[in-house]
């Protein structure tokens, strides 16, 4: 039977829990929540688990802080035995528009943190991410500043559906697979 990591990147602490940068934590904690299930802590991240169309799938959110997240996805890959082409990572897309959602099973950091310490740690970049678009109103310098932030109220206001539209992605990855699931969702 098919095991899958699905990872929310994003930072612990209350001070970012409603900051763009954490997108994927927010997106894992409303599967549990539709799921009723609760995170808990555990080495490197929070977990929680249940099972997807009969799949067993863990969730994580990695409490190692973003620029590591690496560690956190290494060690539930081996430690839960979980093939590299059955992990997703959602994460926080500058270079997208607000709200867009993009999956991909290969490419760059995208001078996204995360990614790249994933990407360094993994000695691949090979595995599928969906990228949650959170546009790039921001002035030169304060990019850290921008994802960091908290959504604005216009945005706060479509997060919701974007969120489930996410989640239909997260259960068509498992039940069909990445192709599939980029055909159906790319360039909603």
């Amino acid at each position: 039977m098919k095991k899958y990591l699905i990872i929310g990147l994003g930072n612990i602490g209350a001070e970012y829990a409603n900051t763009r940068h954490n997108i994927g934590f927010k997106i894992l904690d409303a599967l549990a929540s539709a799921s009723n299930i609760s995170f808990e802590p555990n080495r490197y991240a929070d977990t929680a688990k249940l099972k997807i169309k009969g799949r067993p799938v863990l969730l994580i959110k990695p409490s190692t802080y973003m620029n590591l997240s690496g560690k956190a996805v290494n060690y539930y890959m081996q430690s839960e035995n979980i093939a590299p082409e059955n992990i997703l990572i959602i994460t926080d897309d500058l270079a997208l528009p607000f709200g867009s959602l993009r999956m991909r099973t290969k490419g760059s950091d995208g001078g996204h943190n995360g990614l790249k310490h994933i990407i360094e740690i993994l000695n691949s970049s090979k595995f599928t991410r969906i990228r949650f678009g959170v546009g790039s109103e921001f002035s030169k310098g304060k990019q850290v500043d921008y994802v960091l932030g908290n959504w604005s109220s216009e945005e706060e206001a479509q997060l919701k559906e974007r969120i489930d539209t996410s989640l239909e992605m997260i259960k068509s990855f498992i039940g069909a697979g990445a192709s599939q699931t980029m055909t159906l969702y790319n360039g909603k």
